[in-house]
């Protein structure tokens, strides 16, 4: 059942039970209003016969006797109501003249006598009293007369209460037509109301209808009504759209970036192993020759010919045959260190991206920086390697893990010397409010603004390079990696030609004298 339709049966519902109620109350008012008026009019009228009335003592043989009787007068007193006198004393009836006209049959039962005798009076409704042999609906008083404390009579009074029945007919069939029609009418515009109401959930099923279909995450759910709860929900499900499509973008950018990585990486493993394949295919080779030789010459180092006219050499290599094995043992030697420090670089990025952080402790920054210079003059390069004024560090403590942070540095020092073939490259220490930054200036080749923004992303390297300078791509990701860890942060500037200059801003811890011994 539609969220529609329960609505409009719930508000139908209380509706109807609303309106039965109110019906029923106001017809069982009607009714005893009406009932009220007759048995009121009753009353009064039988108060002025009964005032009317004459008690005549007669002397008999068997006692005294009353003598009552109605008159004209009477019915002239109660219009439209039908008197009937019995006589206690002597059992005399005496009639109204349009009770004997009308021939309306009043009886008084035994039953009746003991409650007036008893002192309950009042009305009795009677729906078929005999009038000129047919039956019809009347309300008949009992009003007890006494003599004293004894009661010599009963005045009976009738009127014809089918107009009152009538009346409550209409009533009844009005209330009944009355209900159904406004439950029915309620139950149409509730309805349409529902649908009103709900108008603008429709919209939104329809439009996450269109976004499921096409796919289209950057669609909305259009709303200009008030900031109802329709409003309210609107706005939660449009900014959960927002979180969905931001994530959906973050997470195909991570499956792009994760195809790419696995594409680089796999190529650059491929090189050294294809290179590590073929030259041990040209040693087996080489030394399976030997090997035949050996056997031809049963062991003996002899010069001639073998069967098939080949010239038979030593049974150990010669000369050239050495230099080729030992270029080729470099080869694999070179290609089996490249691929250690690749995989080392892969283990220290899947170390980051399981969200392992590092051991960090305050540090004074001078020594770690200094033992970094002492040693970056022995690496291979072919520009000139000096430091600039580093006494910006001293005193200054970081929070940090020193072999880290050596190694963030000698990243940047070893990118600048693969790119810079001549000039200088040049470190350098500046401080800006609570902020050390280490500059590290270069000579090089520099960057194009295009490729600025990729030069931390894992195996980037510029076009122009690629294939002209050792390495893998992941040095400056694994450094951006390790100024992450420590909060701090790398400003780059470049241009094409003339060279780079990286700046990394760590937060300074403290700054204090430093011992003469550090």
């Amino acid at each position: 059942m539609t969220i529609r339709m329960r609505l409009t049966i719930w508000y139908t519902s209380v509706l109807a039970v609303t309106l039965i109620v109110f019906g029923t109350a106001l017809y069982f008012f009607l009714e005893q209003s009406s009932l009220q008026q007759y048995e009121d009019n009753i009353t009064r009228q039988v108060n002025e016969v009964g005032q009317r009335l004459e008690y005549a003592r007669v002397v008999t043989p068997n006692g005294v006797r009353f003598l009552m009787q109605l008159d004209d007068t009477d019915t002239l007193l109660t219009q439209g109501i039908y008197l009937r006198l019995v006589n206690l004393t002597n059992l005399q009836v005496s009639q109204s003249s349009n009770t004997l006209a009308h021939r309306v049959e009043l009886e008084l039962s035994e039953d009746t006598l003991d409650e007036l005798e008893q002192g309950k009076s009042g009305f009795l409704e009677e729906d078929s009293l005999l009038v000129r042999d047919e039956r019809y609906p009347f309300l008949v008083h009992h009003q007890p007369l006494y003599l004293g404390e004894r009661m010599v009579g009963v005045l009976q009074a009738a009127v014809l209460i089918q107009d009152h029945h009538e009346f409550l007919s209409t009533v009844r069939w009005l209330l009944i037509s009355a209900v159904a029609i406004t439950i029915l009418a309620a139950f149409s515009l509730g309805w349409f109301l529902a649908r009103k109401a709900l108008a603008p959930i429709e919209h939104m099923i329809a439009a996450t209808d269109k976004i499921e279909i096409s796919d289209d995450l950057q669609r909305r759910i259009s709303y200009k009504g008030p900031k109802d709860e329709i409003g309210r929900l609107t706005g939660k499900i449009n900014g959960m759209l927002d979180r969905i499509e931001t994530t959906y973008r973050e997470l195909e950018g991570a499956y792009k970036l994760q195809r790419r990585f696995v594409s680089d990486a796999s190529h650059e493993l491929r090189t050294p192993l294809t290179t590590i394949r073929g030259n041990v295919d040209l040693l087996e080779k080489m030394w399976a020759r030997h090997q035949a030789d050996a056997k031809l010459s049963e062991g003996k180092p002899i010069e001639g010919h073998r069967e098939d006219g080949e010239q038979v050499g030593d049974v150990m290599p010669n000369d050239q045959q050495l230099d080729m094995s030992l270029e080729s043992m470099r080869d694999i030697a070179a290609e089996a260190e490249r691929m250690s420090r690749l995989v080392n670089d892969l283990l220290s990025l899947a170390r980051a991206d399981a969200g392992q952080s590092m051991q960090r402790q305050e540090l004074y920054l001078l020594p770690l920086v200094e033992d970094v210079v002492r040693r970056a003059a022995f690496l291979d390069r072919q520009a000139e390697w000096r430091h600039g004024e580093l006494a910006a560090l001293k005193g200054v403590k970081v929070v940090g893990h020193k072999d880290y942070l050596q190694q963030m540095l000698f990243i940047f020092i070893d990118n600048a010397f693969k790119y810079t073939d001549e000039g200088t490259v040049e470190l350098t220490a500046v401080k800006q409010g609570n902020q050390i930054g280490l500059q590290l200036a270069d000579t090089g080749i520099g960057m194009s603004e295009e490729e600025l923004p990729h030069i931390f992303e894992r195996f980037y390297r510029a076009d122009i390079s690629r294939g002209l300078t050792a390495g893998t791509g992941l040095g400056l990701s694994i450094a951006k990696w390790i100024i992450d860890e420590h909060r701090g942060r790398v400003d780059v500037a470049t241009a094409k030609g003339k060279g780079t200059r990286f700046t990394i801003w760590l937060p300074i811890a403290t700054v204090t004298d430093m011992p003469e011994d550090v």
